[in-house]
């Protein structure tokens, strides 16, 4: 007995060291050579890693790059230690990896396409993939498929550091636009309003509205695609929900899209055709996003809220 409150007394007063996986370095980060090599591929690729910060600075649609590291890094040291367990790394898919971003890396190079502000974007797309691909060979070299496992999120939102090239852009934002002059043309319908519709062109009473690539909305789409994903990770536990959720998001953009240029419309018609030259127009994206942002959150509570009764009954079964 008296071994036993001894032993007791001496775990108290020697408390067990605080898991470096929450508040400390994460496990990983003490892997032999992982740090160096990871700031060898950071060195290589320094020049592309700045002008992506430079570009983001001067690019809505990107000024979310320069947070996602700090939002991963949190991802990351919020995760327990016993899910960043050691096992074995996948090192010759790592070598695959790091070759292939190197291949990408010199074959732009070699093509003698260099950065200008004009193609801006092409050039970020393949350097910034290609440190993207020599980011994943070092962590697939030196980190065991259990912490490999356990971080594929944080790691995969650090893809969307990589920008769309020109034409993955613009065929995006044509999607858009035609997807929300449909939903415009029906909402008009179901109004009763006369229009005439040539593609992306109305033809109001007192109006004509075109859907211009400003109007399609990618800006607000893209974000909204971003926190989808990572609000899904942070409070939903099962993967059809979390994808439910990412997916609707496609048509709630073009819906919200399209309710914007209904609007617009019935008030040029209804009111004056200068509503088109007023901030409703010019500054009224963040008013229309917010109004349908509401439905976002609400889907989101729902799923959350579906997921408990199930959990109570395993608890209960458990």
């Amino acid at each position: 007995m008296h071994t036993e409150k001894i032993t007791r007394l001496e775990e108290k007063s020697n408390p067990a060291p605080m898991a470096s996986g929450v508040m400390g370095n994460p496990p990983f980060a003490q892997e032999r050579g992982y740090l160096p090599a990871l700031l060898i591929v950071l060195a290589c690729f320094a020049i592309p890693l700045w002008r992506l910060v430079m570009f983001a600075l001067h690019d809505d649609l990107y000024s979310y790059v320069l947070l996602l590291p700090f939002v991963s890094w949190y991802l990351v040291r919020t995760k327990p230690p016993q899910a960043l367990a050691a096992s074995k790394p996948l090192r010759p898919l790592g070598v695959i990896l790091i070759l292939a971003g190197a291949a990408v890396g010199v074959g732009y190079l070699m093509k003698g396409a260099g950065f200008t502000t004009a193609y801006a974007e092409d050039y970020l797309f393949v350097n910034i993939l290609a440190f993207y691909l020599c980011f994943l060979g070092v962590n697939f070299l030196f980190l065991g498929r259990a912490t490999l496992r356990a971080l594929a999120f944080p790691v995969g939102m650090l893809a969307f550091m990589i920008p769309m090239s020109l034409a993955m852009r613009t065929s995006l934002e044509t999607f858009l636009q035609y997807g929300s002059a449909y939903c415009a043309d029906g909402m008009f319908r179901l109004a009763g309003t006369t229009f005439f519709r040539e593609g992306l062109l109305f033809h109001l009473p007192r109006i004509n509205i075109l859907v211009a690539p400003e109007c399609s909305g990618i800006h607000a789409s893209w974000i909204l695609l971003i926190t989808s994903l990572l609000a899904g990770y942070l409070f939903l536990d099962t993967m059809w929900r979390r994808t439910l959720l990412a997916v609707l998001v496609l048509p709630l953009a073009l819906v919200r899209n399209g309710f914007r240029v209904f609007t617009l419309g019935e008030l040029s018609i209804h009111i004056s055709p200068a509503v088109m030259d007023s901030p409703i127009h010019h500054q009224g994206g963040p008013l229309f996003f917010g109004i349908f942002i509401v439905p976002f959150f609400l889907l989101l509570i729902w799923l959350r809220r579906s997921e408990r009764p199930r959990a109570k009954t395993e608890t209960q079964k458990n």
